[in-house]
């Protein structure tokens, strides 16, 4: 087994997960088996509890965990499923070394930070990389662990101190670091400046890791007098200093690193079984990149949600349209509004803000209305909702039901004495306890109707497999009211208790889901909800389904004839010629 540590300094956020992701991609393009890790050196046990403007959206695994959004990236890199392990926090390492000791494993011993916490965490992730994210159940080669927050961190001691030691353990030629850092470029002077770089480097040295890769973000690409002068004093060659540039499309990320000798590096590092042959994986990311850069006609989307403020809230949402948007050949515009801003009260106290919402929802192509947890917003929620129904204009909705033109009707979540509770607690969910009592995870939904536009996108399956993540659902008791106005549930789970798809009869695409169908969309493989919702918005759902749910050979990603769904055509990925006439 192989460990590439990829370590960050000088700022948080300076983009360590797409440069994990884009390392485990370049390695699984010349043939390997890649996982990843994540380390979080917060006390909370996941990221199941946090507000989404506190560390962005939470991502929902297969197997239920809430974990860090880094993960999602790292599947939509890589393309592969990984479980709530993969995900390590300093609260669950502590967690299990005190269950240890509370049932008498370490005999009596003081247990310590060293040896027994940074013991802890070399053997979880040595267990860890082992386990099998690909669908055909091999081991991993090769396991990237990125270790969030910056080197200095009073609360990522322990797991530097942990891979000091892990580095000996699994001898030198298994374990190589990365590290990122920043080079600033002052508007003043236009120089870039190393001594941010030089000062990280020194830190990560005192603390007992020497870097074999320092991946330098910069706003501009590396001048060769800067990366000679970060190779001098932070111990390294002049190639082993790498540039990574900010680009167009994180698309890019992959081929930056391949162009600068990273994969032979490894090779030579890490003494990598690499044959020296054409990667396809990386030409489609090319080509994926450069259509991407080349789309003329663009399409925009309206989200219309309660975390807006901070884009990272709505991370896996905004990948998800990016990939539809690709995938029907138009360039992605997201028109975000607070859904606070489309209510009355808004109109009353900020009423410059109120009109210009609502000029952003009405001149969107579609709208999609993402879920969210408590009261504030659901208004507006509810009204954009209303005006895409009635406006005749493309709709997505998730997690989130649709409230009848009842007096009372409302949500227990809201207002727990309604008389017509629309939407309901789930019996499982414990309102005493926050973290891990919803409905999570990967569960089955049946669909109930031969002529839903769902099913047609799915491919004609019977069922799907999606991730959910809610403590409300439908009452079953009214659903009957809904059909009644138009409404169809056309998915449902396997009990037939709860519903999970919803859609409108007469309308171009009124859709609602239950589940969060972004948590499983690729860069070549769209969610089908999603996909639906830009082939509306750019005008071509109806031509798609008549045509048996085939693009035309403009739109397609492949220029073969024939089914060209998007998972059909997109497992070859070979993009068309685009002219620009």
């Amino acid at each position: 087994m192989k460990y590439i540590l990829v370590t960050g300094g000088v700022i948080s956020g300076i983009g360590k997960g797409i440069i994990a992701s884009s390392v485990g991609t370049i390695l699984k393009s010349c043939g390997l088996h890649v996982t990843a890790i994540k380390i979080d050196p917060y006390i909370n046990i996941d990221a199941g509890t946090f507000s989404p403007y506190e560390h962005g959206e939470v991502f929902v695994l297969d197997d239920g965990g809430e974990v860090d959004l880094d993960l999602g990236n790292y599947e939509r890199f890589l393309d592969i499923r990984l479980t709530k392990d993969n995900n390590l926090t300093t609260g669950k390492i502590y967690q299990s070394v005190i269950n240890k000791e509370r049932r008498g494993d370490y005999l009596g011993k003081t247990v310590q930070v060293v040896p027994h916490i940074t013991d802890a965490i070399q053997e979880w992730v040595m267990k860890q990389a082992r386990i099998s994210v690909d669908d055909d159940g091999v081991e991993p080669q090769v396991c990237v662990i990125e270790l969030g927050g910056t080197v200095g961190d009073i609360e990522s001691m322990p797991f530097i101190e942990a891979f000091r030691q892990f580095q000996f353990k699994v001898k030198k030629e298994n374990f190589c670091n990365i590290h990122v850092s920043l080079v600033p470029q002052p508007n003043t002077t236009g120089e870039q400046k190393t001594k941010p770089t030089q000062n990280s480097v020194r830190e990560l040295r005192g603390l007992g890791l020497s870097p074999d890769l320092i991946m330098c973000r910069c706003s501009s690409p590396l001048e060769t007098s800067v990366k000679e002068k970060i190779s001098m004093f932070c111990h390294v060659e002049p190639t082993q200093v790498i540039c990574v540039r900010d680009v167009s499309s994180v698309y890019r990320v992959p081929l930056l690193l391949e162009d600068q000798g990273v994969v032979s590096y490894f090779c030579q590092r890490l003494s990598l079984p690499i044959e020296v042959r054409p990667r396809k994986m990386l030409t489609k990311w090319k080509e994926m990149a450069d259509r991407s850069a080349r789309l003329l006609e663009h399409v925009s989307i309206a989200l219309v949600g309660k975390y807006t403020k901070l884009s990272d809230s709505y991370t896996s949402v905004i990948k998800a349209l990016e990939h539809s948007a690709l995938a029907v050949n138009h360039k992605l515009e997201v028109k975000y509004i607070d859904s606070a801003d489309l209510e009355a009260t808004t109109l009353q106290d900020e009423p410059v803000k109120y009109h210009e919402a609502w000029q952003r929802l009405c001149s969107s192509h579609g709208v999609l209305v993402p879920g969210g947890f408590g009261v504030r917003g659901t208004e507006g929620k509810i009204l954009a909702i209303n005006w895409a129904r009635k406006q005749n204009k493309p709709f997505l909705g998730k997690s989130l039901s649709l409230i009848l033109s009842f007096s009372d009707a409302n949500s227990t979540e809201f207002n727990p004495e309604s008389t017509h509770p629309v939407v309901i607690d789930m019996p499982e969910h414990n309102p005493g306890q926050m973290g891990g009592t919803m409905r999570l995870g990967k569960r089955r939904t049946i669909f109930k109707s031969s002529t839903s536009v769902l099913k047609k996108l799915y491919g004609g399956v019977e069922y799907v497999d999606e991730r959910h993540r809610h403590r409300f659902e439908v009452n079953p008791e009214l659903t009957h009211h809904f059909e009644e106005k138009g409404f169809q549930f056309v998915g449902q789970d396997v009990e037939g208790e709860r519903m999970e798809v919803i859609e409108l009869e007469d309308h171009c695409y009124f859709v609602g889901v239950q589940y969060h169908p972004e948590f499983t969309s690729r860069p070549i493989k769209p969610s089908p909800p999603y996909f639906g919702l830009l082939l509306a918005a750019a005008g071509k759902l109806q031509s798609y389904l008549a045509k048996g749910c085939r693009l035309s050979p403009r739109d397609t990603y492949s220029d073969r004839s024939g089914s060209s769904s998007p998972e059909a055509d997109m497992s070859e990925l070979r993009f068309p010629s685009l002219s620009l006439d």
